[in-house]
């Protein structure tokens, strides 16, 4: 393999065929357009299919569709598109099919709705948030495995950014643990009657009279613990002796971390923390990191979404304020002011100097 100078979205694209990705449907809004622009020119050629369906609710039907077999797929869209996809979102999740969903969003205002989603019934979606376009390509890789791994849907967090900033990447398939066999799949090897395969979201078990619900949502609700405990990944920096502790995701962080390593170079004691799954939200890791700071400085390109995890993390222990803001073009791409180190900084400088605060 060789390195090679390639836009976010056309490598997020190779690192999903990559991956076994055999099967993507959406619909063009525009950062994610782009993303569906190379699944399109890319996949035929890998024996795969790309559908640029009539909506979103048609995509991740297809993209249900095709899961529901076994194949890898995927869909995805922007926020907008996203809400038109919720209650199917919600019913795979309780169908337990391995989803991958594709977020490409116009700024980070979509932190609730990646989080929280606004499906019906208890249900929870890996959300994975990479920093750049060489962490991209993993975490594509590393969602496609997840979703196997725990037969839940995942999704990747991106912005216009990162679907349009060009880095010299590789993509290479990851090393990683083998997965279970697909025995659940409905994929035509078994007749129609003796022995089938189901997959529904209230528990009904072929050949079984009446259905359970309660026992099947509550086995559903042990998996998303076991997830909670296990899958929570994040990065920190420098915060061993930090008086203020900066907390930021995607895109942002990027830009977090520069300002941190280059105040840390002056001497000035600020420390970095990034969680990289949304959910999962790295709690423990955060308020370890938190320990002993004066404060906890949240950037975030939104009206504050994230912060509300951040402080029910840090339970008080130390003021928690937000330095970021809503800040866009006028096209809403999120691609605003605040994207600057210079103003970042001043902002992480503020922070130092303030004492106190709301908790």
């Amino acid at each position: 393999m060789t390195r090679r100078l390639m836009e976010g979205s056309e490598a997020m694209a190779e690192a999903a065929i990559a991956a076994g990705c055999r099967f993507f449907a959406g619909y063009p809004m525009t950062p994610f357009t782009e993303l569906l622009e190379h699944f399109a020119a890319k996949l035929p050629d890998e024996g795969g299919t790309c559908v640029n369906a009539e909506s979103e609710l048609e995509a991740v039907g297809m993209a249900w569709g095709a899961c529901a077999t076994g194949f890898r797929a995927a869909t995805g869209s922007t926020g907008q598109g996203l809400s038109l996809m919720q209650e199917s979102l919600s019913e795979m999740t309780r169908a337990e099919l391995p989803l991958v969903v594709f977020n490409m969003s116009r700024g980070q205002s979509d932190y609730f709705q990646a989080t929280r989603g606004g499906g019906h019934g208890d249900y929870r979606h890996l959300v994975l948030a990479p920093i750049d376009v060489t962490e991209a390509i993993e975490h594509v890789q590393t969602a496609f495995h997840l979703a196997e791994k725990w037969r839940n849907p995942v999704l990747i967090y991106g912005d216009y950014l990162l679907a349009h900033t060009a880095e010299a990447v590789e993509v290479a398939p990851l090393e990683l643990d083998q997965l279970p066999e697909t025995d659940w799949a409905v994929d035509g090897t078994r007749s129609g009657t003796g022995n089938p395969r189901n997959v529904n979201s209230i528990g009904m078990i072929p050949g079984i009279k009446g259905i359970d619900p309660e026992t099947f949502w509550k086995r559903l609700q042990a998996k998303h613990d076991a997830i909670a405990e296990s899958e929570a990944r994040f990065e920190s920096e420098s915060t061993e002796d930090a008086e203020v502790l900066v907390v930021a995701f995607g895109s942002m962080a990027r830009f977090a971390r520069h300002v941190v390593r280059e105040l840390r170079g002056e001497g000035i004691r600020v420390g970095y923390f990034r969680p990289v799954t949304l959910w999962p939200f790295p709690s423990d890791a955060l308020r370890a990191a938190a320990e002993g700071v004066q404060r906890v400085a949240v950037l975030e390109q939104n009206a504050g979404q994230m912060i509300d995890d951040v402080r029910l993390s840090v339970l008080g222990a130390a003021p928690v304020s937000a330095i970021g803001g809503i800040s866009s073009d006028e096209a809403g791409f999120g691609v605003g002011p605040l994207l600057d180190v210079d103003r970042i900084r001043g902002r992480v400088e503020a922070a130092l100097e303030t004492g106190g605060g709301e908790r």
